[in-house]
C-alpha cells in the first residue's frame, strides 16, 4: 500500500496532471474551434496572445510542476518499489513525461514559434493557419488523453 509522504505525492501528481488535462481538453474541445472560426488574421493574432499568456506563473507551474511530480513519482517507485500500483505509477509517469510534456516540446511549441514569426494579415499567415490549427490540435489531444490517462493511472495506483 502507498502511504504517508509518497501518498501525497502521488495525490499531487493526480491534482497536476488532471489539471493539465483539464487545459489541454478545454483546447481541444472549444477553445481552437473558435480560433478556427475566426478570419485567419484574428485567428493568428488571438493565438499568439494565448500563446504569451500561456508561458505566466500560474499555468507554467502547474505544467512544469506536474512534470518534476511525474518525475518524482518515478524515481520514487524505483527506489520504494510499493507491493502495488508500481507498473501503475510507472506508466502513470511514462505518459506524462512523454505523452504531455515532451510532446509539448517536440509538437506544440515549434508551431508556436513557427506562427509568432507570421504577421496576422499577410498571405503567408493565411495560409499557414488551417494547417496549424489542424496539426496543432491534433498533438493537443493527444496531449489531453496523456495527461488525463496519467492522472488515471495514478488513481489506480492508489486503490
Amino acid at each position: 500500500m502507498i502511504d504517508g509522504p509518497f501518498f501525497v505525492l502521488v495525490v499531487a501528481g493526480i491534482l497536476g496532471t488532471g489539471l493539465v488535462a483539464g487545459v489541454f481538453c478545454g483546447f481541444s474541445t472549444f477553445v481552437m474551434r473558435g480560433l478556427a472560426a475566426l478570419p485567419p488574421a484574428q485567428g493568428v493574432a488571438a493565438m499568439n496572445a494565448i500563446n504569451v499568456a500561456a508561458v505566466r506563473p500560474a499555468f507554467m507551474a502547474v505544467f512544469t510542476g506536474s512534470a518534476v511530480l511525474s518525475a518524482l513519482i518515478a524515481v520514487v517507485t524505483f527506489v520504494v518499489w510499493p507491493d502495488e500500483g508500481t507498473v501503475e505509477l510507472l506508466v502513470g509517469s511514462a505518459l506524462y513525461l512523454m505523452g504531455s510534456f515532451g510532446l509539448t516540446i517536440v509538437a506544440n511549441v515549434p508551431r508556436n514559434d513557427r506562427l509568432a514569426g507570421l504577421t496576422p494579415g499577410t498571405p503567408e499567415a493565411a495560409v499557414y493557419w488551417p494547417a496549424y490549427v489542424r496539426e496543432w490540435s491534433f498533438w493537443n489531444h493527444v496531449r489531453t488523453v496523456a495527461s488525463a490517462a496519467a492522472a488515471l493511472a495514478y488513481i489506480v495506483a492508489l486503490a
